[in-house]
């Protein structure tokens, strides 16, 4: 995992107290969404077609601070629609740096050059710049030319500035193996800290649903991709026993209590993207929420899904509970032949996360 040894040390910290006072049920990222607007109609997102009255709302910045102080979880991730876009971020942010909170802000890219001076870089704070592959993907994906240029831009001002930023990179029906490893190479020489990957997720809200990979489909092609990146010393923002389970190796059940929603409807039951109800606390989130019944196998619209957003939180528990398998995967990096590991099914728990 590509992380500065303080953010590393502040999440260790943070895991082993959960630990250490036997919680079954805890965060580790803040998904925070003050606003479902955006500048953009991705292909693969259906935020927009929100009612006109929900796009207008915003979290305020009240809002948002007893979100995370309700949470506490270690980092943030705000997300939305465009971030960029609500008028009160940068006082959102710096709150969250005064709080010593890790904040990945996620962005298209399209206003970050001409926002950049209501921010300071600071260990605490990295721009997730959202690229989905290479420049015709891309835009194609955004549905309109220039994204690409304009988001790689806008990084490039940013760097010279001293922020640190990472790149979140969405896989769909397509994409080839070898396609996705030069993309990863261009990343790396534009210097990100990192790289955020995941398969797309065919949830209810997307605009189209013929572009996004089947279970099978995710692991041959993130085979194929490690297969191709051996040597080739990229950097995940993400752990290693993830990236294994992306490859095929790991059989895991989605913990999505690890990666809890915030947005302007009130707190999202039960994941970012599966939206069945919202509660109206955290508190009643955590629980009141019958957390066994989503993942695969459990729920029919999970069964696809291998998205960070559930899956990172069981691969770090996992992490937690099997160091050296851990280590040993960092270090030889995801297997790339042999069979799959079996998927999760029902509520039976993910056998490699016995401890």
């Amino acid at each position: 995992m590509s992380l500065p040894f303080v953010q590393k040390y502040h999440i260790a910290k943070y895991l082993l107290s959960q630990k250490l006072r036997g919680r079954e049920y805890y965060p580790l990222v803040l998904m925070l969404e003050p606003l479902f607007r955006c500048n953009l109609a991705c292909s693969g997102c259906g935020k927009i077609d929100y009612p006109e009255e929900i796009l207008d709302r915003r979290l305020s910045i009240e809002e948002c601070f007893a979100a995370i102080e309700e949470c506490g979880a270690p980092v943030v991730s705000i997300a939305g629609g465009e971030p960029l876009i609500h008028e009160d971020m940068p006082q959102i942010v710096a709150g969250l740096v005064k709080r010593k909170k890790f904040i990945y802000l996620c962005t298209n890219g399209l206003l970050l050059r001409n926002r950049l001076q209501d921010y300071t870089p600071s260990p605490y704070l990295t721009f997730s710049l959202h690229l989905d592959g290479n420049r015709k993907r891309h835009d194609a994906l955004a549905g309109r030319p220039g994204i690409f240029d304009s988001a790689v831009e806008a990084i490039q001002v940013a760097r010279a500035k001293g922020f640190r930023f990472t790149v979140n990179c969405t896989l769909y029906e397509g994409v080839k193996a070898r396609e996705a490893a030069e993309f990863f190479d261009y990343v790396m020489k534009l210097g990100a800290e990192g790289i955020t990957v995941s398969p797309g997720y065919n949830y209810p809200y997307a605009s189209q649903k013929g572009m996004f990979l089947q279970r099978n489909d995710s692991k041959q092609l993130f085979r194929e991709i490690f297969k191709l990146g051996k040597g080739r010393k990229w950097k995940f923002n993400q752990s290693s026993l993830f990236l294994d389970f992306l490859a095929g190796n790991q059989t895991y059940q989605c913990t999505p209590s690890g990666n809890p929603t915030r947005n302007v409807l009130g707190w999202q039951r039960p994941c970012y993207l599966l939206a069945e109800s919202h509660a109206p606390s955290f508190r009643v989130l955590m629980e009141e929420t019958d957390w066994n019944q989503y993942g695969p196998g459990r729920h029919a619209q999970c069964k696809h899904c291998m998205l960070h957003s559930g899956f990172e939180a069981t691969a770090v528990i996992d992490t937690l509970a099997h160091p050296l398998k851990a280590l040993s995967v960092l270090l030889r990096g995801p297997r790339t032949d042999g069979p799959f590991a079996p998927d999760a099914a029902g509520n039976q728990a993910a056998a490699n996360c016995e401890p």
